[in-house]
């Protein structure tokens, strides 16, 4: 495992977000039980790939320096 990856792309920082966030809820009062964890944990990692995929198009196209 030599190649690193940023951590918002790691499945493992999100499931343990979900966890913590689950948690909390249970804690504050919240329902949490009904929540798919997996699931949860998909559409948190899909979002981000989206969004990190938008803001990677929206910086190269308001670049002022050519890539070289």
């Amino acid at each position: 495992m030599t190649a690193s990856k940023p951590w918002y792309l790691s499945r493992t920082i999100w499931a343990s977000l979900v966890t913590i966030l689950t948690a909390s809820m249970g804690l504050i009062g919240l329902p949490g039980g009904a929540i798919d964890g997996a699931a949860l944990t998909d559409a948190v990692l899909q979002t981000v790939t989206a969004m990190a995929g938008l803001i990677a198009l929206f910086g190269r196209l308001s670049a002022r320096d050519r890539i070289g």
